[in-house]
């Protein structure tokens, strides 16, 4: 990610601090958090300093890796870092992995490993997506699926990133994503600073948008993906998807492999994450609703797989179904 003509990463791993870009306080100002231990490192993931399917995934292995490196209860560990977000399968995916090392040097191997692989697996799904875009294409994105939601390139935003590079003249209408605004402070950030043009747009805009032939695609990443190929992301994403079919637009989601759940056999199946009602009756600590009013939250919803066109992977864009599925985890 360039910021200020500077590359970044994320989050990363230093000795035993766990560093990342502070999600919150963007687009005012840029800083970098330092946790100091795997504590710190949770509660990094619980309070959304750093969000994002794959970026959760490489924090909770580089905060198993703390543990192991400060010789923590790993086991009470696991259970703290799994307990902060129950919906994103990568946060499981990493724990479990650097669950099973044998001592603190393999836990950092294993740890930084998975930071790898969430780049690379980023980056070839922009390229796989990137064929999936035409010259003076119009693109809608719900929430931030890009740089800061993984280690490095992100997935829904990593095809348009490719295409940009590639020359192709494009367009990106970017849903605010109410309640915490992701799409108006974090992706419209995102593509200000790769000088992709774009216009943050009302959550409830789209449909509009989508029945005057302005959109062309959609394309949007994802938390957990379950076996049949139903997709949890940020709440919101269901209804952009049912408006795509809807309207003929083909709607894509953009996920590693390691999103995949394959033990989970359908959407019904999936944990959502019911967050704090401030997050709803408040924006930055101004009271938007009578004082005693209270608020629904919850963080995510689920795409039934009828609605999705595809599953743009590293390894490819596969149909959202058993089949395709069962054949990209074991291949």
């Amino acid at each position: 990610m360039k910021v200020n003509d500077k590359l970044f990463k994320t989050v990363w791993l230093e000795d035993d601090v766990v560093k990342m870009i502070n999600q919150p306080i963007l687009p005012d100002r840029f800083e970098i958090r330092e946790c100091k231990n795997h504590a710190e490192t949770a509660e990094a993931i619980k309070t959304m300093i750093v969000r994002g399917a794959g970026a959760i995934g490489a924090t909770a292995g580089y905060g198993m890796a703390q543990a192991f490196i400060q010789g923590e209860d790993i086991e009470k560990a696991a259970e703290l870092i799994k307990n902060t977000r129950p919906t994103a399968q990568n946060l499981f995916y990493a724990v479990n992995k650097v669950l099973k090392a044998k001592d603190k040097e393999e836990a950092v191997k294993i740890a930084e490993e998975i930071a790898e692989e969430d780049s690379e697996a980023s980056k070839k799904i922009g390229e796989y997506g990137e064929t999936l875009i035409k010259d003076n294409d119009k693109i809608l994105t719900h929430c931030n699926a890009g740089w800061l939601a993984f280690v490095d390139w992100g997935t829904a935003l990593s095809p348009i990133y490719s295409a940009k590079r590639k020359g192709k003249n494009i367009f990106v209408f970017v849903d605010e994503t109410r309640p915490r605004l992701q799409g108006a402070r974090l992706t419209a950030w995102e593509l200000g600073n790769e000088d992709v043009p774009h216009a943050i747009i009302a959550d409830n805009a789209a449909g509009h948008y989508m029945k005057n032939g302005d959109v062309n695609l959609v394309i949007t990443g994802a938390d957990r993906i379950a076996a049949n190929g139903d997709t949890a992301n940020k709440i919101g994403t269901y209804e952009k998807a049912v408006l795509a079919k809807e309207n003929n637009i083909p709607f894509y989601i953009a996920a590693p492999t390691s999103t995949i759940d394959i033990s989970c056999p359908s959407g019904e199946n999936i944990p959502i994450e019911e967050r704090d009602e401030k997050e709803v009756l408040e924006v930055r600590g101004v009271k938007l609703s009578p004082e005693k009013s209270h608020a629904k939250n919850p963080a995510f919803d689920v795409t039934p797989a009828r609605y999705i066109t595809g599953i743009i992977t590293e390894k490819g864009v596969i149909k959202p179904n058993k089949e395709d599925i069962k054949k990209i985890i074991n291949p």
